[in-house]
């Protein structure tokens, strides 16, 4: 037996009152099994609400170990595992639960980590960089097409930009702070543009002209309106995020006389929908653009495991990119 440290939630509720650091034991690998000594995971949106209880999917049984992402090297194995080796790093299982410092899981299905992927880099390698790939792929654009975006301070919009310039696309970008619009458009974004500048009764000249056939919304209310009204006729509006919790009013003038669709992407039904060798493509893509330099992780803060109140904390504020847990060397 070992003894791991896992950060954890009893019930659900706000993350600063329901977390709370403990100690469990952690035993040697059955058969078919590993196990996995985390490196370092995230913090995510999506790791807060499932802490609220508000997300897609929730724990199956409380208490249950927090965070959905991050990277391990595997410890040991079980008997009849022949295909991993300890030493060896993989992407945690969803559902696994990522603050923590060792787990058993089952050896079925693990993605391994390529040794020349950076710990940073490999520990958000199965969320956000694999979103804003879906998201420009699935949408069918041509090169030169322009994209449009809020949020785009955020991890996945700052992957939006990496991989629409690697794509040949042009990116409108809308945030919410004066501070972020020089640090976006060094970062690669091609116009950046305040949230309420009014932007969208500009389109055309912020374009030259250029139809906006793209529309990328993770924040909701008045926001993803503005993003509809951006939109040039037949263009498609993808909802992946709703950070401000406010409701969309239906835009009926849009969507018939603009013949405007709208519809929602959730990386995690993506990954069930799609077999195994599928996912690994697009890993293997992922992978590529890392090591070109094309994607490379924003990290604002990073935290050890005991300092999750702090990193908490941190997430909480604005910031340029992600607050990392570094569990182990």
């Amino acid at each position: 037996m070992s003894v791991s440290k896992a950060v954890i939630f009893r019930d659900f509720g706000k993350p600063d009152e329901v977390l709370e650091l403990t100690e469990r034991e952690v035993g040697e690998p059955g058969t078919g099994e590993v196990r996995l000594r985390m490196l370092a995971a995230p913090l995510h949106p999506s790791d807060l609400g499932t802490i609220l209880g508000k997300y897609g999917t929730l724990p199956a049984a409380l208490p249950a170990v927090a965070g959905r992402e991050g990277v391990a090297e595997i410890e040991s194995t079980g008997a009849e595992v022949e295909d991993l080796q300890p030493g060896e790093r993989v992407m945690v299982p969803r559902g696994t639960g990522c603050w923590q410092e060792r787990v058993v899981v089952s050896a079925k299905n693990l993605f391994k980590v390529p040794e020349d992927i950076p710990v940073e880099m490999a520990a958000m390698c199965t969320v956000n960089p694999p979103t804003a790939w879906r998201l420009l792929r699935d949408a069918h654009l041509n090169e030169g097409s322009w994209v449009i975006q809020n949020a785009a301070n955020s991890a996945v919009g700052l992957h939006v930009i990496e991989m629409a310039r690697y794509l040949g696309m042009k990116t409108l970008n809308v945030v919410r702070r004066e501070e972020l619009i020089k640090p976006l458009e060094e970062h690669g974004g091609d116009v950046v543009v305040l949230e309420d500048s009014g932007y969208e009764k500009k389109v055309d000249e912020l374009t030259g002209g250029e139809p906006i056939l793209l529309a990328l919304n993770s924040v909701g209310g008045e926001s993803a309106l503005r993003l509809v009204r951006s939109l040039s006729p037949g263009g498609q509006h993808v909802t992946f995020g709703a950070m401000s919790f406010e409701r969309v009013r239906f835009p009926t003038r849009e969507l018939i006389f603009r013949y405007i669709s709208m519809r929602g992407f959730w990386m995690d039904r993506w990954y069930r929908q799609n077999p195994v060798n599928r996912v690994q493509i697009m890993f293997d893509k992922v992978f590529d653009l890392m090591r070109k330099g094309v994607v490379y992780p924003q990290i604002a803060d990073t935290y050890p495991l005991d300092e999750y109140k702090e990193a908490l904390a941190a997430a909480g504020k604005p910031r340029l990119g992600k607050v990392l847990f570094r569990i182990a060397d």
